[in-house]
């Protein structure tokens, strides 16, 4: 499984803005899919997950009502809808793939690349 993220950027807080994760392989449908970000100086954290089979979410509190995880099976094709963005939303943000839905980073086997998101007060 290759996954190539995109869509970071520079904004404003307060403004929204969507990740992207597209995925290869034939067994995408059935992966949890989840996003985590790094933060310079801190360890990769787990943001949002998504089950393969029945598209069930988790959340961290910290970006809970904020941010929407989705997928498109149709696709290979994972999202982040980031709203209300605040400047402690800064960091480097990966998507990956694994098997469980689990919220620690080494549950996942595949990463992408990492897409820069700069919050700006």
């Amino acid at each position: 499984v290759q996954l190539q993220a995109s869509g970071g950027g520079l904004v404003q807080a307060g403004d929204s803005l969507r990740l992207s994760c597209v995925a290869s392989g034939r067994t995408f449908s059935s992966a949890v899919m989840g996003w985590f970000r790094q933060a310079p100086g801190q360890e990769r954290r787990f943001v949002a997950i998504i089950s393969g089979s029945t598209s069930s979410t988790r959340y961290a509190d910290s970006v809970k009502g904020r941010f929407t995880i989705s997928r498109d099976n149709a696709k290979n094709t994972i999202n982040l809808q980031m709203n209300s963005l605040k400047p402690e939303d800064t960091a480097v943000y990966y998507c990956a793939a694994g098997r469980l839905m689990l919220i620690a980073p080494d549950g996942y086997n595949y990463w992408g690349q990492g897409t820069q998101l700069t919050v700006s007060s």
